[in-house]
């Protein structure tokens, strides 16, 4: 694969001595997703920040297309598209100008049918004559998404871009995401809503801290940090879990009428078959048996919080 977009050992440290990005190395493949997931003060803006140009790195480099951020700005800045948090937008422009403004200060040229389908992808086109302070917060989030996408970039950053807004944003930002993907635009996402990271990205990558701790494949990652639940539930409630089941390390739920079991779906043996002995030997009475596979929500949770066990 083609890398399209190259940072090393990026750093980030201001006069009080916080870091707010330590030392972050990583590679965006043409044409992939990749989520970045971190909580709130993790770096993810910041890193967004320093590759745009928006904030000056202390150390490292990054390049863009080949095009050096420091070296090459505009280069590697017409090469990126972002679609930032906060919105902000001249309140008496109307949408098609402001859309046509953002192509124009890239350097490229006038495309008014390009514009066009930008805008009806995003469900603006009735909107076009508006000015954007009559618009709703959601349509001015739509223009945003449509002056990133104005110049064609290579690259496209998404810090948030669905946070508060309605769910048909969602879904057209999320077909918009699909059609940019199959043209091989690289695509980095950050997101509080983890289930749609673990819906359309390729790759994972978690940062806390500052730090980078993981760049992986989701369906590698999951297969490796994830674990199933074994949910056995019973024919009768019990008040306490048998003696001769303590080895299995059960959780008995409240009302007595499920023993949940975990085990890591990579180990030689999982346990399983000598647990259900171990049931039917004590004289509990089966009525189902479920599984359970760990989301990537848990997954990060517990990445972040130190506990990968």
């Amino acid at each position: 694969m083609t890398t399209i977009l190259s940072i090393r050992d990026l750093g980030k440290s201001y006069a009080g001595g916080f870091n707010a990005l330590k030392s972050v190395t990583l590679d965006v493949q043409k044409g992939e997703i990749l989520a970045l997931l971190g909580p709130n003060g993790a770096g993810k803006t910041t890193l967004i920040s320093a590759i745009c140009g928006i904030i000056t790195p202390t150390s490292g480099h990054v390049t863009v297309g080949g095009h050096d951020i420091a070296t090459e700005f505009r280069a590697a800045r017409a090469m990126i598209g972002l679609v930032p948090q906060e919105i902000s937008l001249e309140p008496f422009e109307t949408v098609t100008n402001t859309v046509r403004f953002s192509r124009g200060i890239f350097g490229r040229p006038r495309n008014d049918a390009l514009i066009e389908d930008i805008l009806r992808k995003l469900s603006l086109w009735d909107k076009k004559d508006s000015r954007m302070m009559q618009l709703s917060g959601g349509m001015k989030r739509r223009v945003l998404i449509a002056k990133a996408l104005a110049h064609e970039p290579r690259v496209l950053f998404l810090d948030e871009p669905t946070a508060g807004v309605d769910v048909e944003l969602r879904k057209d930002m999320w077909n918009i995401v699909a059609d940019l993907k199959a043209d091989g635009v690289s695509i980095i996402l950050t997101t509080h809503y983890i289930e749609e990271a673990e819906a359309i990205a390729d790759r994972i990558g978690i940062i806390n801290h500052g730090e980078l701790l993981l760049v992986e494949d989701k369906a590698t990652l999951m297969a490796r940090m994830g674990k199933k639940r074994l949910e056995v539930q019973l024919g009768d409630p019990i008040t306490a879990i048998p003696a001769s089941l303590a080895r299995h390390n059960l959780a008995l739920s409240t009302d007595g009428m499920a023993l949940t079991y975990t085990y890591d779906t990579n180990a030689e043996r999982t346990g399983i078959t000598g647990l259900l002995n171990d049931v039917a030997a004590a004289g509990l009475v089966l009525s189902d048996v479920q599984t359970h596979q760990s989301s990537l929500e848990e997954i990060f949770v517990g990445l972040v919080s130190g506990d990968t066990t």
